[in-house]
């Protein structure tokens, strides 16, 4: 029997789509699924050999039915498979009802009184997906004027200030907990001993030679007392850390160097030495810092 979609058509075209299905609706990571998980695999193999199987079963049961027919049933039958697609009895009826037109015959009870210059107009009706399309543009009109300009719903600008609105804040909450997207505002104090170790071993590796071992100042200034140049805190130090010292004479920026947390552990562990009392320190300089509300990372 005739199928509009040849069997080499159509069993490519099931199995990718089953395919694309599995790997849409399976997470698996950022791996095909079918690699991660061979049971996919082993399903869509089985799945193949089953498509397949069924092809060859109804090309089989197709081609004895043909057998057991009379001449004048195959006659018909080779008829029916040798019209055009566009020929089909369905498809004739299907156009009929897209765009009721009117037969050849009955042409002339549609013509039109006027005339232009030997060229006839025929009165047919207006094809019915047209009028369809009319009438659902207009519901949508209605819908639309009464959502947004009687019940004041959110245009499209709206939409987007609050979707912006919610971005920063979503940033905002990913930044507190991301230790790589840290800066100074969401910088927080380490008191965690294993931190400041760490922080004690970064800074003997590149803050030492400036600073001392003790922190007690020799090129850089003095660390260990209560006055600073910018400003002292767990934000002002991150932010010297980050962006350098002052133009010309003050300390490198570190951000090309050091990670974000491994800034935080660093400043952390330069804030626990204030009152430590080097021996032979350098004078101090800057301003007395007071620190008013310090937060304290939370294990």
């Amino acid at each position: 029997m005739k199928k509009l979609i040849p069997a080499y058509v159509r069993v490519p075209v099931i199995f990718f789509a089953v395919f694309m299905a599995m790997e849409y609706f399976i997470d698996s990571g950022d791996r095909p699924a079918f690699i991660k998980f061979p049971m996919v695999s082993v399903f869509l193999f089985v799945f193949l050999f089953l498509l397949i199987a069924i092809e060859i079963t109804v090309s089989a049961v197709d081609n004895i039915t043909y057998h057991l027919l009379t001449e004048e049933q195959k006659i018909q039958l080779n008829e029916a498979n040798n019209l055009s697609f566009k020929d089909s009895e369905w498809y004739k009826k299907l156009m009929t009802k897209l765009t009721k037109t009117e037969s050849l015959d009955n042409e002339d009870q549609l013509l039109l009184d006027h005339d232009y210059d030997g060229i006839k107009e025929l009165d047919n009706n207006l094809p019915p997906w047209w009028v369809y399309l009319f009438y659902a543009c207009i519901i949508f009109g209605v819908v639309y004027m009464v959502r947004f300009e009687v019940l004041g719903a959110d245009n499209q600008e709206m939409e987007l200030k609050k979707e912006v609105a919610q971005a920063k804040i979503d940033i905002a909450e990913y930044m507190k907990t991301a230790p790589d997207m840290m800066d100074e505002k969401t910088v927080t104090l380490l008191t965690d001993p294993a931190d400041l170790a760490a922080g004690k071993e970064i800074f003997t590796t590149n803050c030492a030679a400036c600073h001392r071992a003790d922190a007690g100042g020799q090129i850089g200034p003095n660390l260990t007392d209560d006055k600073w140049i910018l400003g002292g805190g767990i934000k002002n130090v991150f932010h010297t850390l980050v962006n350098g010292g002052r133009d010309g004479k003050g300390m490198i920026s570190w951000k090309g160097t050091l990670k974000p947390k491994e800034m935080q552990k660093v400043a952390s562990y330069i804030l626990s030495l204030k009152g430590s009392n080097p021996p032979d320190p350098k004078a101090p300089e800057g301003e007395v810092w007071v620190e008013e509300n310090v937060t304290v990372a939370v294990k």
